[in-house]
């Protein structure tokens, strides 16, 4: 299926090692899908490295939350609609309001990056000046936040590929917005413009060692949202869980 290029939108890294996921801060436009890994140019994965996944799957990672057990995850997938992926005609990212305000000068993307990281600093505005995050695509550790972005775990071109484009404008905004559901990652610009709208059959983390919380975070925001997977998605999103450790 040809494909529109769509902007860019960078990632932030979490750390996988010893299970732990911190978030990374993005630039205000963060988020956006990459035009460097939209489908069609489909680059390989980077390297992996040996190990599994988080004991028992999908475990409590530090910036991600709402994770199930990789048995659950499994389950759901099993469960999940196998469907062609639909046209991208109509697609904006701003049919997908997103980084809206929470509150107490704070928007979306800075939540995450508070919640992400370790001793976050955060100025009048909300704005995080100072913090630790790692991320857990290629285990970077950030000090800058504006080295870091926010990454949709299931992109928003790939929601409007699987199901969003029926959506109301207040779905598309929950789901650009979803802070209790695995859905808000705080990763590396790098890795998240090398995942741009590809879906796991196309893009994997760097780090293998995330495989089983990525495959179970994935699952549980596409069942959760009902959107469908196509048949190779399926194949490899089973392949990750496999790496789960229960």
């Amino acid at each position: 299926m040809s494909r529109q290029s769509w902007s860019v939108r960078a990632v932030v890294t979490v750390c996988a090692v010893v299970g732990v996921v911190a978030g990374c801060t993005a630039s205000p436009d963060a988020g956006v899908d990459a035009k460097p890994g939209s489908k069609g140019s489909r680059p390989t994965a980077g390297p992996t490295g040996g190990g599994s996944g988080p004991a028992g799957g999908g475990q409590p990672v530090r910036g991600l939350p709402g994770l199930s057990s990789a048995k659950v995850a499994r389950g759901e997938l099993a469960a999940l609609k196998v469907a062609t992926e639909r046209s991208m005609s109509g697609y904006s990212r701003d049919s997908f309001r997103h980084w809206v305000g929470q509150g107490d000068s704070c928007d979306t993307r800075e939540l995450v990056l508070q919640r992400a990281g370790t001793d976050v600093q955060r100025d009048a505005s909300c704005k995080a000046v100072s913090g630790r995050w790692v991320s857990a695509y290629d285990g970077l550790v950030i000090t800058d936040a504006k080295k870091l972005d926010i990454d949709h775990m299931v992109p928003l071109a790939a929601a409007w590929r699987s199901g969003a484009a029926g959506w109301n404008a207040d779905k598309r905004q929950q789901f650009a917005n979803d802070l209790v559901r695995p859905q808000l990652l705080a990763v590396s610009a790098a890795t998240n413009r090398g995942k741009g709208d590809q879906t796991p059959d196309e893009w994997t983390p760097p780090a293998r060692t995330f495989w089983c919380t990525y495959a179970t975070a994935w699952t549980n925001v596409k069942s959760f949202y009902g959107l469908t997977v196509t048949g190779p998605e399926k194949s490899k999103l089973g392949e990750m869980l496999g790496t789960c450790a229960s």
